[in-house]
Order: structure tokens, then sequence, then C-alpha cells
């Protein structure tokens, strides 16, 4: 062959591979970031990993439909340990790669609520959109932060929604609040508290326990050792807390109802409490991935992560998807324009369909009802709802 005919069937070569990228519809204009600010390291890491999991099979089904406005959409993982310190340097790290240039659409969480509250004192001032999967202060959406978004209902609605079930589904009367010594567990027992108070019945006993501790102990004869005994205790608190003092409370002979508030949904719970978590009630702030999920979309992640969806996959691929819906409104990659356009639109997601208020809080604040069954979280359905 002649250098001109080899130089001819090269050109026809990559003629060709462009005209088929071009007919698969795949991205064209670019790298567009979102970084994913979640503990992946140290005992919450398993959780934070599911919401990356969720994000990285929201990005992947994006970019083979063509990408984000004709941009390949790139989800890079940050570890903020679940220690707030450590966010407001995530939030630090974001804030250079803006300013250098870097093209980013927004930031999917922090998945704590401390966290996140340090951490939008800087994201409050950057040109992009912020959307927890998880973080439930409703301080957070009071604070005037333009740019802030959930997939999550809030405390304010988990509190008295778990308040009410308790008292008026499974007949508690007599109920000790337990709660984690942090911003999460402080903030949901504020809002527990008063309305056991509204419904008549007063907690027999608000204990504070330390977060992550070894054993609770200690705090049994304060939770339990009532006159009359409680009959339910309530934990606001994550899985941490929660298969520590479980088991502790069944092995103290406490036979009551045992609640805990969706800190301890992720599938560690059950599987560190062991027999002690089954029967226990556990409340969730959105749809679970297990309960909405098809078998298209768990096979898909599986084939992506290597492993099976955690319970927080679906908020971290829901809440990719509410940034992109956004975008496809604003026909945007404005931050501005998309918060807007997300104030206008319902965005049907994974976990339902979302509206946004005027702070970024959802217009349908739902809560959910697990009970662990078996080794797993099984939904109730609430008839009341």
């Amino acid at each position: 062959m002649s250098q001109t005919r080899h130089i001819s069937a090269l050109a026809l070569l990559v003629a060709l591979s462009l005209l088929l990228t071009s007919c698969s519809g795949g991205p064209t204009k670019g790298d567009l970031t979102v970084y994913v600010a979640v503990p992946l390291s140290g005992w919450q890491a398993d959780g934070g990993q599911t919401v990356v999991g969720g994000a990285r099979l929201a990005a992947e089904q994006l970019n083979k439909s063509g990408g984000l406005l004709g941009y390949k959409v790139n989800i890079v993982p940050v570890d903020d340990e679940a220690d707030s310190d450590v966010a407001a340097e995530v939030a630090q790290s974001v804030a250079e790669a803006v300013r250098s240039g870097e093209r980013v659409l927004g930031v999917i969480g922090h998945y704590n609520s401390g966290q996140a509250a340090v951490a939008m004192q800087t994201y409050k001032d950057l040109p992009l959109i912020v959307i927890t999967p998880t973080a439930s202060d409703p301080a957070l959406t009071q604070s005037g932060f333009a740019n802030f978004f959930r997939v999550n209902s809030t405390d304010a609605a988990q509190g008295p929604y778990d308040a009410d079930y308790l008292v008026n589904v499974l007949g508690a009367r007599r109920i000790a609040i337990v709660y984690a010594e942090n911003d999460y567990g402080r903030g949901l027992r504020d809002q527990v508290v008063p309305a056991l108070q509204h419904l008549g019945h007063a907690a027999v006993a608000v204990v504070g326990i330390e977060e992550a501790a070894a054993t609770y102990v200690q705090a049994l004869p304060s939770i339990l050792e009532h006159t009359p005994a409680p009959d339910a205790v309530f934990l606001a608190g994550y899985e941490t807390e929660g298969y520590v003092l479980v088991p502790e409370l069944r092995e103290a002979g406490f036979e009551g109802i045992i609640m805990c508030s969706d800190g301890c949904l992720p599938y560690d719970f059950v599987d560190v409490s062991g027999p002690a978590a089954e029967g226990v009630y556990v409340s969730a702030i959105a749809a679970d991935s297990k309960s909405v999920a098809d078998q298209a979309w768990t096979q898909a992640y599986r084939k992506l992560e290597t492993r099976n969806p955690g319970t927080h996959s679906a908020v971290g691929y829901s809440a990719l998807m509410v940034m992109a819906e956004g975008a496809k409104k604003a026909k945007s990659l404005d931050a501005d324009a998309i918060a807007a356009a997300l104030h206008e639109i319902s965005v049907s997601t994974l976990v339902g369909t979302l509206r946004y208020d005027a702070n970024g809080d959802l217009v349908e604040q739902r809560v959910f009802m697990f009970r662990v069954e078996d080794g797993d979280f099984v939904p109730v359905k609430d008839t009341r709802q």
C-alpha cells in the first residue's frame, strides 16, 4: 500500500470512529465534575460509599445517553471522615478546584448535618449546586442558602412522625428518649420531645450518650430504672450507637418497643446487632434502595460497583438526577439558573417525585418506617399516609 493510500485509509477509520461516537450519543463538549462529599473511611464509610455508588450509576447512565448538555459527568468522591474540621478542608479543596478553572457542576453531600453546615459556609459563595442525600437538620435550609437542596425529608418531619407512630400505632405510653451527643442526635431530640408532650405522653427520660462509644451500660439505669418502667425506647442516633445500645438493652432484660431514627438504617446496624435487632423499628427520611429499585437498576449497580446497593444508594443516584434535571430545565450549567429551575419543576426520581419550596426543602415531606425481620429491613405499611 502506498503512503498516500495508507493515510487515506487512516483518515477514513478516524472519520468512521467519530461518526460512531456521534451516533452513540456520547458526550462531546468536555468534562463536568460533581464532587461527592461523604465519609469514605471510619465508622460511616459504608454509608458514604453507597451514596457514591448511586451517584456513579447515575453518571454512567447520563453519559451513555449523551452526557449532561453534551458534557461527560465525572464523579469525584472526597472523604470528609464524618468530621467537621475535615469537611471544612474538603469544602476549601472544592473551592480551589472551582477557582482554578475546573468545570464543577456541584456537590452531592455532605452525609451528616454537622459537616453539611460547616461546608456550606464555603459552598454558599461558590457557583455550584449542593444537594445533600441524607442531612436532616431543619436549620440547614433555614439559613438562606440559595444553592442548597435535599432529596430527603428533615427531622422536623421525622421527629413528630416517629412520636406519633410510637403512641398512636404501637401504643407506647412511657417512652424513654436516648440521643447521641452530636448535632444529629440533639437536633432530632429537640423534635421528638415536644412532639411527645403534644401527644400527652411526655418522655419518662431524656438521656444523652457519647457518639460511637464501646458500651452504654453506664447509661442503662438512667434509661430503664423508672417507676413505672418505660414501655418503649427511642434512639436518636447512628448505627454506631444503635448496634451497641440495642443488644445491651436486650441483655438488661428490656422487652418493650425499640425504635431507632434513620441514622440506624445502614445495614451495619442489623449485621452488628445480630439477633437483638429483630423486631426493632427504624424510621427513614427517604425511601431505601431495596424498596424502590427494580431488578434492572439493581443489576446495573452490581455490575458497576461489584457489590449490592446499600440503603443510601438510591438517594445518591437521585441527588445527581435532580442536579441534572435542573440543568436540563435551565438549559445551562449556571448554578443560579439551575437553582431557579429546581424551584419551578417536579423531578421524577428513584425515591419519588420531588418538588422544592423556596428554602430547598421537599414540599412533600415523607417519612418511612421499617421493622427488622429475619435480619433485614422490611417496610411497614402505614395506612395513615
